[in-house]
């Protein structure tokens, strides 16, 4: 399972959304996130879905790579499921049996609920997928930059999140070898009950946990060693400037968030429903 993980792995090509700037990918997934909640209808799922594969041809990116972030999620999005399945009770009673009612509407909000999940963390990943650990805390640190003016640690910040974003796989990594390691020596991780299963792992979170805090200490070491932080005016190698693909990327993710907010709030108001134009009478 977590050698399936690939949350805060970087896919190394060239393409025209990896040479983007950091800043406009940041702010793209930012008001992405806050799309996807807007979004209501089958409609709005198909052009989210429409938009994530638009970006992984582009980025040239295997489709495998993507969906394993998915994997993550899944007893998530199957406990999300169950629970809307059973629990909402609305509209039109499709299966009964006992206490266990499934109606129409309960069946559309499960639906659109596995599809948020799943649509929220492929275009989540792909933000790792194209962008450095370095260049997201350059990123991060410009658009954080206003608040140097209160005397936040600005660059402090941009360097721990970019420094969790870079270790997530490889702390996934040492859990396999570990689990392995404890799996060699004839330990029973993956059979038996959920408490069992439990109690098992706390021969692999020790060592984890351990080597965590190694790992730690050699890097501040390191960061120590190379003078990190000993001056207030750092320069940079490379300067980040927006170029033309930039703004074409910014209005696109605009153009997106607009057509969620007009389908939404717009087209009800004037009577158009896209979704009934499109799937007719399967809804």
């Amino acid at each position: 399972m977590f050698k399936d993980v690939s949350f805060g792995q970087y896919y190394p090509i060239n393409s025209p959304v990896h040479r983007l700037d950091a800043r406009v990918k940041l702010l793209s997934v930012i008001l992405f996130v806050v799309a996807i909640f807007f979004v209501k209808s089958y409609f709005g799922f198909m052009l989210t879905a429409a938009l994530i594969l638009f970006i992984i041809l582009l980025a040239r990116l295997p489709i495998v790579s993507v969906l394993k972030s998915v994997r993550g999620i899944l007893l998530i999005v199957l406990i999300t499921a169950i629970l809307n399945l059973f629990l909402i009770k609305d509209g039109e009673v499709l299966v009964q049996w006992e206490i266990f009612v499934i109606t129409k509407g309960g069946v559309h909000t499960t639906i659109k609920m596995v599809l948020r999940l799943v649509l929220l963390i492929s275009g989540v990943s792909l933000l790792s997928l194209t962008t450095t650990p370095v260049q997201l805390a350059d990123g991060i640190e410009s658009l954080m930059s206003p608040l140097k003016l209160i005397k936040v640690p600005v660059r402090d910040i941009a360097m721990v999140m970019s420094i969790a974003l870079r270790f997530i796989p490889t702390l996934f990594e040492e859990t396999v070898k570990i689990m392995n390691a404890q799996k060699a020596r004839g330990a029973s991780i993956d059979t038996g009950s959920i408490v069992q299963r439990v109690r098992s792992l706390v021969p692999v979170l020790i060592p984890l946990f351990v080597n965590s805090f190694r790992r730690a200490d050699e890097l501040a070491f390191a960061m120590d060693a190379r003078c990190y932080n000993a001056t207030d005016k750092r320069t940079k190698m490379k300067k980040a400037t927006l170029r033309f693909a930039d703004f074409v990327a910014a209005f696109l993710i605009l153009a997106f968030f607009a057509v969620i907010l007009l389908e939404r709030y717009y087209f009800p108001t004037v009577g158009i429903n896209i979704d009934a134009k499109i799937f007719g009478g399967l809804l």
